[in-house]
């Protein structure tokens, strides 16, 4: 037994010096992979690295006849998703000891055969379009151009370019001006730069030598070199990442005051919501409850009247004024809202749709929030964007986990206004109850994920079709399967269970405070226009987008022009804000409806909230069109895919808050009102 332990921790500490221990020692292997090309203008046109004709050393990484070239990494479901491929470059770089800090060391270089038409093609190409290509060292990225556009070179040795690239686009200027024709010229010599502190590597700079630029035609042979140096430094390793982030764009000014001026839009809509609806609510309340005392003056009451009642200005009583007789008041009737109290709570049309997807949207949000918690809490588990895939994880892991959510969400929904339906008013209706749970059931599980698996696999094919990394692997699709079938299934069946038998009526049999009539009450036409919800709609998603769309340019940014994310706590406060800003224009959308005897609420709320996704959608062309260069059928679907999906996500997760925050709303104002 002792012998067995004693080879394990030999074992373990053979493997403690890696780039997941991120820890070295002098004499150490240190890996440098490669991992994608594609144009600079289009993130999601990647390709891997080895579809240019780059070559490889002859190391036992690559060997020429192991047939072992293409191995891949072995990649996280994360990485796959994220359209990681990396391939080990076939350099070994060496962790330094004292006595080689600071020299140039030059790796083994490697030769191409002679180019081929279609080789040659694919550089000039690359030259053409700006590609770059990515690399990796300890889990840190670095980037490098493939190649420039250039005159003749040869015929301008004597201007001695160096390695300052000024000197070439001078040149390329000039050429330009003369009309003359650009030649792709592809780089064949790297520096890499790796700046480590004691066993830690801390920063990696890698630089291309324009003296080393070489014009591609065909038969030409490249020959690629890598030289290395070691540096030290006394940065800490947990703040290498931080010349990745750009701090001076992120943390701008503007940033700044666009949280604030979006704070300062949810203090006036909750002062507007306190001056008009309460304010409002308060004198209708005053009039019904003069009403009610009247009637009950009429009616014998035994209930005790205020002694002191309301004067008009004459000091006469206003019940004084009021007509006699156990009819309703005429005050009462002039107020829209309390018109419709036996209908305010009528189920809605399409109520298993409806239940589904506010189930959706509240995993949505659970899903929202608890990814962006995860996030902010960085500092405590590592910063999120220091480690491929690690965003990627945290999603799947609280999407399935909160098909709990969706489900009881759906369920306990569907069991609040199902009483209020023919059918489940029906004794006799066991089958149809039945039949409609088992509708919101499927409905729940499958809606979500239809959508994206509808335009995943749409995007899916034009990548497969075109090449590019980008593409979900037949193995990572069949994780995400079983993830769904073994995980997100059960728990969102289980959630519906439990909202089924929730008691949602606390000691009251009827969990709503006013009965339902039995005749649906007649919708007035003669409205004003600020009573139809049409008119409405479009004003609160407004309100809504004007509240996130500066941080909205910084989310796009992100996710398009190679800047890491990393103000998570800008963008929970914004998740706030937009939160509140949201559940107080819905409410104000809804009361202006009600006041208009339009008891069709609870579309209408979820409409106002999820309008906000239209200006997503808008704005996401506008950031095509005048803030990328994105160009193709690749980027342009990918694009369009992606925002479509972004923009139906933010839709269905306002539109729920909205619901909710009408929901609230009106079951306040309404068991105020005692219906005789």
């Amino acid at each position: 037994m002792m012998k067995h332990f004693l080879l394990c921790t030999a074992a373990l500490a053979t493997v403690g010096a890696d780039e997941y221990t991120h820890r070295y020692k002098a004499g150490d292997k240190v890996d440098l992979w490669v991992n994608k090309v594609g144009p600079y203008a289009n993130p999601q046109e990647a390709y891997e690295y080895y579809i240019l004709p780059y070559c490889a050393p002859d190391t036992r990484h690559h060997p020429d006849n192991a047939g072992i070239f293409n191995a891949l990494k072995a990649h996280s479901i994360g990485e796959a998703l994220g359209g990681h491929a990396l391939r080990h470059s076939g350099h070994d770089l060496v962790f330094p000891s004292e006595t080689t800090i600071g020299e140039m060391s030059v790796l083994e270089a490697c030769t191409t055969q002679p180019l081929k038409d279609n080789e040659v093609q694919l550089f000039a190409t690359a030259a053409e379009d700006q590609w770059f290509y990515q690399m990796y060292v300890d889990d840190l990225p670095v980037w490098g151009m493939v190649g420039e556009m250039l005159p003749d070179l040869e015929a301008a040795k004597g201007e001695k370019f160096g390695s300052d690239l000024s000197h070439l686009e001078e040149a390329v200027a000039r050429h330009e001006e003369m009309g003359g024709e650009l030649k792709p010229y592809v780089y064949t010599k790297r520096i890499l730069k790796v700046s480590y502190n004691q066993d830690r590597i801390i920063k990696v700079d890698l630089t291309s030598d324009p003296a080393s630029l070489t014009e591609v035609k065909p038969g030409v042979t490249l020959k690629f070199e890598l030289d290395i140096q070691w540096e030290k430094t006394s940065t800490p390793f947990h703040s290498r990442f931080d010349r990745y982030l750009d701090h001076a764009f992120f943390k701008h000014q503007i940033h700044w005051f666009s949280i604030f001026n979006s704070f300062m839009m949810v203090l006036f809509l909750m002062g507007l919501v306190a001056l008009i609806l309460l304010r409002t609510l308060r004198k209708d309340y005053a009039r019904y409850a003069l009403a009610h005392g009247r009637k009950d003056v009429e009616h014998g009451s035994d209930d005790d009247v205020d002694e002191e009642e309301e004067m008009d200005e004459n000091g006469k009583p206003l019940l004084a004024d009021r007509p006699s007789g156990g009819g309703p008041m005429t005050g009462v009737e002039d107020s829209g809202w309390k018109q419709v109290h036996g209908d305010v709570f009528r189920a809605p049309k399409f109520l298993p749709l409806l239940a589904a997807i506010l189930g959706t949207g509240w995993q949505i949000v659970t899903l929202c929030a608890g990814v962006v918690l995860f996030a902010v809490a960085g500092p405590l588990h590592g910063a999120v964007h220091e480690e491929r895939g690690e965003v990627m994880h945290a999603i799947l892991v609280c999407y399935s986990l909160s098909s709990i959510v969706a489900g009881y969400a759906s369920g306990s929904y569907f069991k609040l206004y199902f009483a209020t339906t023919p059918a489940g008013r029906s004794k006799a209706g066991g089958t149809g109850n039945a039949t409609q749970w088992q509708l919101v059931m499927a409905l729940t599980v499958v809606l979500l994920p239809t959508i994206l698996a509808a335009v995943l696999f749409v995007l899916n094919g034009i990548a497969l079709a075109y090449g590019t990394i980008y593409y979900i692997p037949f193995l990572a699709m069949m994780k995400l399967f079983f993830l769904w079938v073994f995980v997100s299934v059960p728990l969102c069946i289980l959630g519906t269970l439990l909202g089924r038998h929730a008691k949602l009526g606390g000691k009251k049999s009827d969990p709503f405070p006013c009965r339902v009539n039995a005749i649906p009450r007649p919708i007035p036409d003669d409205i004003p226009w600020y009573g139809v919800p049409a008119n409405l709609i479009p004003f609160a998603g407004l309100l809504s987008f004007g509240s996130i769309f500066i941080e909205l340019y910084y989310i796009l940014t992100s996710l398009w022009n190679y800047k890491f994310y990393h103000v998570y706590g800008f963008l929970l406060g914004v998740y706030t804000i937009l939160i509140l800003v949201v559940c107080m224009t819905t409410i104000i959308v809804v009361y202006f409806c009600l006041n208009s005897e339009n008891y069709l609420w609870q579309w209408t709320a979820f409409y106002s909230g999820g309008s906000t996704a239209l200006y997503v959608f808008l704005y996401s062309i506008y950031y095509f069109t005048f803030k990328t260069s994105m160009n193709g059928l690749v980027q342009t679907a990918f694009y369009f895919g992606y925002m479509l999906l972004i923009s139906l996500g933010l839709g269905t997760l306002c539109g729920t808050l909205g619901h909710w925050a009408a929901s609230k709303f009106v079951r306040t104002i309404f068991q105020n009102v005692k219906v005789d």
